[in-house]
């Protein structure tokens, strides 16, 4: 076989992924060094395309970036005015008082934001500093040389669907080559997550746990909007089947973020996260205070829950993970774009020192130190023991035990020192004999919306003449072992509708509807076979998320 012909152009540094973390990064180079060239690679079709992230955001990494951001005309409006917390039951709710919070619980300082509209803003910062951003460049593979990454392929498309040979209106890409690479795709990369098996990157980890997350965006009456005003619940509807909670987050022009994350380490195969989200909308405080208004847009995205046990290790020869790629979210917080940044700027810095003593492709240990030793690090490990606890002993324990940890590690102590997470989320995952079905009320297109309807409000596209980017690793086990032992989850997981089956018994056949896919990684995550393969779709595509 011919070896694929690309053209190559060379920089000191090649970021993949234009969210928080690679843009940090791309910022601080240049601060370092004008000359410095750096490239960033996104696969949305511009900067914030993919961005799933009505975010309350703390800060200090920006403040760390660009100390003089408040006068920069950022997009940062709206500061936290007041904090609710809420026990649901199903009629009801029990308020939770901020006193006997540790104080890293508290939102004072913080901002309510719109993340898609922060790195659109954050994007603009860097190109002014000469940094060269290519939108709806999709990085399809790692380039290697002598055991060590090199670079990426961006912008390659026409593979036949079928063979995924190369096809009559085939383009190879290019290669984009770096002394150094930063992988900043988020949650579960398909780069970071090739780079992380190739190095063994999380041997002596814990295993990374994930979440998932759905929003949507409303338009509420001008008289219920209380802008500034943070509300998080737990509880109702998910009760034991499985751990998550809700926020609302009141922003500009009577718009609310409502939004409900499930924990993916749920045993229960036959639970229907996306429907949760809309029974959770029912309850008759959402309800009311979404009665008279409309939904605009609807996402959703994984979230690393595995904090400080779960980070891999960070570096290999010629490659650094950054952010999300290397699971820095704060989870009791629902945090992580603090950290992301401030990963970006670590890296940066590491890189920069490395050039300047004429190194490269070498591994940036520096930056690994950092991470673990300065803020991130600091951040994390206060509340290592929160998620550990909720997925052992339930929510109670959580809230009790784990508030007692972080209160004690404020202090300069551990109760529990570091627990371990266990299984992985996939094999959290029961068989469907064991558990009982459950009955979800069919949405009322009023309040709550069937998936198909909510995708639309995503502005999700996929070009269909491309190989799907959902590879199954045998096309048998979907019918042949999910769905007598599980009742194919993937039906159920999926928040955008991807996956169906379609006929019964012998008849059965497993069906991928790739176009709807909302890049949210979950089924690469939540498999009970790990036989589903998230791969990034040639061409970009996905979601185009509107204010988001």
């Amino acid at each position: 076989m011919t070896a694929i012909q690309r053209e190559k152009m060379d920089y000191d540094v090649v970021i993949v992924g234009a969210g928080p973390a690679g843009l940090s990064a791309a910022i601080r180079l240049k601060q370092l060094d004008p000359d410095r060239s750096v490239v960033v690679l996104e696969k949305g079709s511009e900067v914030g395309a993919h961005i799933l992230s009505g975010a309350v955001l703390d800060p200090s990494g920006l403040d760390a970036l660009l100390p003089d951001w408040r006068s920069m005309d950022a997009p940062i409006k709206v500061p936290v005015t007041q904090d609710n917390f809420y026990l649901l039951g199903e009629a009801g709710k029990i308020r939770i008082p901020n006193w006997p919070m540790p104080p890293l619980m508290s939102n004072h300082g913080n901002y309510i934001v719109s993340m898609a509209n922060v790195c659109r803003w954050m994007a603009g910062v860097a190109e002014g500093l000469g940094v060269e951003i290519f939108p709806g460049m999709a990085c399809s593979e790692l380039v290697f040389e002598d055991g060590r990454v090199v670079g990426a392929v961006a912008g390659e498309f026409g593979r036949d669907p079928e063979t995924r040979a190369p096809g009559p209106n085939y383009e190879p890409g290019m290669e984009l080559r770096g002394k150094y690479v930063f992988l900043s795709e988020g949650v579960r990369g398909s780069l970071a997550k090739q780079v992380i098996d190739k190095f063994d990157l999380s041997q002596g980890k814990e295993p990374q746990k994930f979440g998932l997350g759905m929003k949507e965006i409303w338009e509420i009456d001008p008289a219920k909007h209380r802008e500034g005003t943070v509300t998080h619940t737990m509880g109702w509807p998910l009760g034991k089947n499985a751990g998550g909670g809700s926020f609302i987050y009141h922003l500009e022009n009577n718009q609310v973020y409502v939004g409900f994350v499930v924990h993916l380490n749920y045993r229960n195969p036959h639970l229907y996260p996306y429907m949760e989200f809309q029974r959770f909308k029912h309850h008759p405080t959402v309800a009311e205070l979404l009665k008279g208004g409309k939904r605009v847009a609807y996402g959703a995205r994984a979230i690393s829950e595995g904090g400080w046990q779960s980070i891999p290790k960070m570096v290999a020869p010629g490659v650094a993970l950054l952010g999300c790629s290397a699971g820095l979210v704060n989870v009791p917080r629902i945090k992580g774009n603090h950290n992301a940044m401030l990963s970006g700027k670590a890296a940066a810095e590491a890189a920069h020192a490395a050039i300047l003593a004429g190194r490269s492709g070498d591994e940036l240990a520096a930056y690994e130190t950092e991470v673990r030793g300065g803020a991130i690090g600091r951040d994390l490990k206060k509340v290592r023991n929160v998620k550990p606890l909720w997925s052992r002993y339930g929510l109670w324990a959580s809230l009790l035990g784990g508030g007692a940890d972080m209160w004690a590690n404020t202090l300069g102590f551990t109760v529990f020192g570091t627990l371990k997470h266990g299984k992985t989320d996939a094999a959290a995952t029961g068989r469907a004999a064991d558990f009982p079905v459950i009955d979800y009320p069919k949405p009322d297109g009023v309040l709550s919306f069937d998936r198909l309807t909510n995708v639309a409000y995503s502005f999700t596209n996929h070009d269909e003449a491309q190989p799907a980017h959902l590879v199954l690793k045998d096309p048998s086990i979907p019918v042949g072992v999910n769905l007598p032992d599980y009742a194919e989850p993937a039906q159920r997981y999926c928040p955008a509708g991807v996956y169906e089956v379609l006929g019964e018994g012998a008849a059965a056949k497993f069906r991928i509807n790739f176009q709807n896919c909302v890049h949210c990684k979950t089924c690469d995550i939540k498999d009970p076979s790990q036989n589903i393969v998230w791969t990034t779709p040639m061409g970009g595509g996905g979601p185009n998320y509107p204010n988001m």
